[in-house]
């Protein structure tokens, strides 16, 4: 008989609350368990004591009896410090949806065009010297602009 320790679904709907339960794997998922280890409310704030409820001793009583814990049971035996840290492999979760590949890569584009621009000019070193001559005259009116509309705000 091949058993697991798993979650069982109670509670309302849009209102989950989970048992753990040590349950024969053949059966439904809500359906009979051999016995309840413990209770998992996912509504409670991460950091609360109640959110996930274990009695120890059945659940180390059970693994010893060569139970599996499901993916979600082996995390929350990790995070009480029973079990080790398994190393586990999730090759999609880096990358970013399809949109945002290509979104990255129009903005690349732009960068290398903008990049190859600067370099243009960086060549002619007169042209430069004069696009920085014609800036000068106008940051110098935007700075007399800001003290009249100052005094406006008073």
């Amino acid at each position: 008989m091949a058993m697991k320790i798993r979650l069982a679904r109670g509670g309302s709907k849009k209102r989950p609350f989970y048992r753990i339960v040590a349950a024969d794997s053949r059966m439904p998922r809500d359906g009979r368990f051999i016995e309840k280890l413990g209770t998992y409310n996912p509504l409670l704030p991460k950091d609360s004591e109640d959110r996930v409820k274990m009695n120890m001793e059945r659940v180390q009583y059970w693994l010893d009896q060569g139970a599996q814990p499901t993916d979600r049971i082996s995390r929350f035996l990790e995070a009480a410090g029973v079990a080790e840290k398994k190393e586990r492999n999730n090759p999609n979760k880096a990358q970013p949806g399809k949109k945002a590949q290509e979104r990255a890569e129009e903005k690349a584009a732009k960068a290398a065009e903008a990049e190859e621009a600067a370099n243009a000019p960086a060549e002619e070193e007169a042209p430069a010297e004069e696009a920085v001559a014609e800036e000068a005259p106008a940051e110098e009116a935007a700075a007399e602009e800001a003290p009249a509309e100052e005094e406006k705000a008073e």
